[in-house]
């Protein structure tokens, strides 16, 4: 067997593999002594057949047996001859296969990128300081007061207006006839103005009485998110049942008490700040781990397999799809396509290789390993992070071998992050808003 190597570029080659004439032979014979004992022809006891009669009746479906077989008795010969680090799957080109003569095919296949060692010691990282005002306490808490108001029946006897809250039943009908895309629904509340349904809709609310129905012309456009109803002219035939208003309820120790958490409005106040702390520390930390992948980014240059970008694409399409599910939702009910998806995900997908790439460099450059210290801490954050019991995760990884050796190589990306942060100029700097910006250049 001779092996030739082809550069497509440095993640892809074609390789040329030639087989010798003896062992083509050597397989074809094979093969016809196989089909001799077990091929029935007309004319002859079993295993008695001529070699010329066999040739005549199964050469074509032997050849191909014979190609797709010397192509797997040397593919894998010829990766350990030439020593190539491939990914995904080769594509094979085989051509017709001589049985008096050698056999030759052709095999694309991509290669991890050669990455020479990266100097990651000594980058700048500027990190921003977030501290919790009063202001976005306050601001989560009317949230939870929003969350915790009551729509009570309004007293006063008048027509509907912007910003009250309908009590409504509707259904959509389109040339006279009802549409399953808009089912009949009851006893939906909206907030006339928000144009939650359709903005004709909420125009159409406004001077109804209760217990008044009115039709209301609606058109839905070509781009809308519901495709089932995107660019149909639908009559939206609604009653308004009933006015009513939005009641708060105070922001004090029995708001907090509802919550059911809680006994008190300090320790409601508490949770908050404590959330918002995660929150912006998960938010420094994503800012410091951008700037290091764009500083190793400049300091090497490669290109990315094909393949693993496809992965990641699909890996990503597969997220959407799974949040999409969690709402009953399909990818087109979203107003997506798997196409657009795909265009859409390239770039950030590249980047994202280049990212696992990099850091898997640092991980054999640095002989990182983990400890059974840092899987059982990684054990014990992944089941607080889902809520989930740590016995359980443990199992669940115990039980699946290649989602376990997924999970060991993220945190083992991240020891890799921890390193670098250790050896980098962490220059911090407290945040500052737009407003806060302002303010400094006019004292």
């Amino acid at each position: 067997m001779s092996v030739n190597i082809e550069d497509v570029s440095s993640v892809k080659k074609v390789l040329q593999i030639e087989v010798s004439e003896e062992q083509v032979i050597k397989e074809i014979n094979k093969a016809y002594n196989k089909v001799k004992k077990t091929a029935k022809v007309k004319g002859f006891r079993p295993g008695k057949a001529p070699r010329s009669t066999l040739e005549r009746l199964y050469k074509k479906d032997i050849h191909l047996d014979v190609s797709n077989q010397l192509i797997k008795d040397t593919f894998f010969d010829a990766i350990e001859e030439t020593k190539l680090d491939i990914i995904g799957q080769p594509t094979f080109d085989p051509q017709e296969l001589n049985p008096e003569g050698s056999f030759t095919y052709k095999a694309v296949v991509e290669v991890n990128p050669v990455i020479t060692d990266i100097d990651f010691k000594g980058l700048n990282l500027n990190k921003t300081v977030y501290k919790i005002s009063d202001d976005e306490i306050n601001l989560q808490l009317k949230s939870l007061q929003k969350y915790l108001s009551q729509k009570e029946p309004l007293e006063e006897k008048r027509p509907a207006k912007e910003d009250d809250f309908a009590l409504i039943d509707y259904e959509g009908f389109e040339n006279g006839k009802p549409i399953e895309a808009m089912g009949k629904t009851e006893n939906f509340i909206l907030q006339i103005g928000k144009s939650k349904i359709h903005k004709n809709l909420d125009d159409g609310l406004i001077g109804m009485n209760s217990g008044e129905t009115r039709e209301i012309e609606c058109h839905f456009p070509d781009d809308f998110s519901d495709k089932k109803l995107a660019g149909h002219d639908i009559t939206i035939k609604v009653t308004l049942k009933e006015i009513r208003k939005e009641v708060l309820p105070e922001i004090d120790d029995e708001m907090a008490k509802k919550l059911g958490e809680y006994q008190n409005l300090e320790q409601l106040k508490d949770s908050i700040k404590k959330e918002l702390e995660e929150g912006y520390s998960k938010r420094s930390e994503q800012e410091i781990n951008e700037q290091i992948y764009k500083a190793l980014l400049n300091k090497v240059d490669f290109e990315v397999p094909e393949i693993l970008v496809k992965n990641e694409i699909e890996r990503m399409i597969l997220d959407t799809e799974r949040s999409c599910g969690m709402k009953n939702m399909s990818l087109e009910d979203a107003g997506f396509t798997r196409e657009g998806l795909e265009e859409k995900c390239k770039d950030t997908a590249n980047k994202q290789v280049k990212r696992h790439l990099i850091l898997n460099k640092i991980i054999g450059q640095e002989k990182l390993t983990l400890s059974d210290e840092k899987l059982n801490e990684g054990f014990t954050n992944m089941a607080a992070a889902i809520q989930q019991p740590e016995d359980e995760i443990k199992k669940f990884y115990t039980n699946n071998e290649n989602s376990l050796a997924h999970f060991k190589h993220s945190l083992l990306e991240k020891e890799a992050i921890n390193l670098i942060i250790e050896n980098s100029v962490i220059n911090e700097a407290e945040y500052k808003s737009e407003s806060d910006t302002n303010q400094d250049n006019l004292t």
